[in-house]
């Protein structure tokens, strides 16, 4: 890749990605909004329609890799579009689905499509913008995702209300069949490593820095979505069953987590991102053991719950970045891939935790319990430093001795 590329020009590059981010999100963070009404329509319970969400996450964990070593070798252009039109075909079958069954499997080819884009965006991005912006594009990828958390789920929540949630599958299709001939017209081509085998793609599975990346990425996010999923018990006494405060509160989160993903992105860039993980994992752990302390003022509740969105939002593009620089070449799709699956399963066990929690403790325990796990990735980030280095000044190496990967 020529220094001309990795120049000026690549934040309009990535600002497209993370518009195409910004609708993937939207898909997956709206129907948590929508339970209720799904509920109703295809007469099952708001615990069944809840499924919905957990099928989703399960099968982008699952597909993420899976699809990322699959189609490694296509150009990123290609790959982003064609997940963009899996993913429409997805939300365009859950909208026409006549019952529950149909429903659920039309989630899956969605989840597909989703896990095809997102890793896939972050790896581009950081490919376009080169080694010394790797952060800060990767940052602009996931403010597409903390924007759909703040702007878009509320807005397709809104139509549902008005019109049903299938509206809202067709509303989140619209924004597909917009995004898409913009990011096929408006990317440039590049292909990474396209001589590489399917052995070589699943390389960073073997690697010990990756995994301890990917065990970071677990502990920090089971703990940062304790709180966050269970938000409502947590500071039940502060919200007095006002359901304009709980959402005052998830705003909070997103806003702030907008504006963390960003300064995490450009620190990584100067500091390395391994120590921007370790110092948001320690604020997070202060940030959740105050939560118990505050939990009945309302006014006290805000700014911390800012504070855990900020934290939490500085953790995901660090880490991606990590993953990346950890990777041999042609395997960073997969990669941050995996990063994804990870992050998507510590969400899945934060409910299960959380329940667990929720049964022995009471919330008050949760923040608490959610401050062992965040700790725990902390200390595990700190104590890989050493390897870390190595690893990377190694790919780095092996990078250099790598044929230009074909931007233009």
């Amino acid at each position: 890749m020529t220094d001309s590329v990795t120049g000026d020009r690549w934040l309009p590059h990535v600002s497209v990605l993370a518009v195409g981010a910004f609708v993937v999100g939207t898909d997956a963070f709206v129907i948590a909004g929508l339970l209720p009404d799904i509920s109703r329509s295809l007469s099952v319970s708001v615990a069944a329609a809840g499924q919905l969400v957990s099928v989703f996450s399960i099968a982008y964990a699952v597909l993420s890799p899976v699809l990322a070593a699959l189609t490694g070798g296509w150009s990123r252009r290609t790959g982003l579009v064609t997940a963009l039109l899996v993913f429409a075909a997805g939300n365009v079958a859950t909208a026409l689905a006549p019952g529950y069954p149909l429903v659920l499997a039309a989630r899956v080819l969605a989840a597909a499509g989703a896990a095809m884009f997102t890793p896939n965006a972050g790896a581009t991005a950081a490919t376009v913008a080169g080694e010394r912006r790797r952060g800060q594009a990767i940052a602009v990828v996931t403010v597409g995702l903390t924007s759909s958390l703040v702007v878009g789920a509320p807005l397709g929540t809104a139509i549902g209300d008005a019109w049903g949630w299938r509206a809202t599958m067709w509303f989140v299709t619209a924004l597909t069949v917009v995004v898409t001939p913009i990011i096929a017209l408006r990317l440039p081509h590049i292909r990474l490593a396209g001589a590489a085998g399917l052995r070589q793609r699943f390389a960073p599975l073997a690697d010990a820095g990756v995994v301890r990346v990917l065990a970071g990425t677990l502990l920090a996010f089971v703990g940062i979505y304790l709180p966050y999923t269970y938000i409502g018990a947590v500071f039940a006494p502060a919200l007095a069953g006002d359901g304009d405060r709980v959402a005052l509160l998830l705003f909070a989160f997103g806003v702030t987590g907008t504006a963390g993903n960003l300064v995490a992105g450009r620190l990584a860039d100067r500091y390395g991102p391994r120590r921007v993980v370790i110092t948001a994992t320690l604020s997070l752990v202060v940030v959740f053991l105050v939560m118990p302390l505050v939990s009945g003022v309302f006014a006290a509740a805000v700014p911390v719950v800012a504070l855990s969105g900020f934290a939490s939002w500085s953790v995901t593009a660090p880490q991606q970045h990590r993953t990346i620089a950890l990777s041999p070449a042609g395997a960073g799709p997969l990669a941050v891939s995996l990063n994804a699956a990870v992050l998507y399963l510590a969400i899945s066990l934060s409910g299960l935790i959380g329940a667990v929690g929720l049964k022995s403790g009471g919330a008050a325990g949760l923040p608490v319990i959610a401050a062992v796990f965040v700790l725990a990735a902390a200390v595990l980030t700190w104590l890989s430093g050493p390897a870390e280095r190595r690893a990377t000044a190694r790919t780095t190496r092996e990078r250099s001795r790598e044929p230009d990967q074909g931007v233009r």
